[in-house]
């Protein structure tokens, strides 16, 4: 087998895993607050907080909008982010490679 064919073995493997635990993982996620809304709580100023700018977003609360079941909808949510950020990630290792490879003078 060559060092190629392991390698992408490795990143489809490390794929196969991300997206396991971002679709899985998330179903056993505590539906408990989180330390700062916790403290918030615990203080009395949590009624003071206000929705962030992304709150009517697809994807706000770590929820897919419109799905009716929470669990299916906070393991879309997680798997959909897993493949937002290997595609922002992907396209911004190409943008470098294509940058590292042009000629000395090529971009002025």
């Amino acid at each position: 087998m060559s060092a190629s064919r392991r390698s992408r073995g490795l990143w489809v493997a490390g794929l196969l895993v991300a997206l396991l635990v971002a679709g899985v993982g998330s179903w056993y996620a505590s539906g408990s607050p989180d330390g700062l809304e916790w403290a918030a709580e615990e203080t009395g100023f949590a009624h003071t907080a206000e929705d962030g700018a992304a709150a009517d977003s697809p994807l706000a609360d770590y929820a897919v909008a419109g799905v009716g079941s929470e669990r299916l909808s906070g393991g879309l949510a997680g798997v959909l982010g897993v493949a937002v950020t290997l595609l922002l990630a992907g396209g911004v290792t190409l943008l470098v490679r294509r940058r590292g490879r042009e000629p000395a003078g090529a971009g002025d």
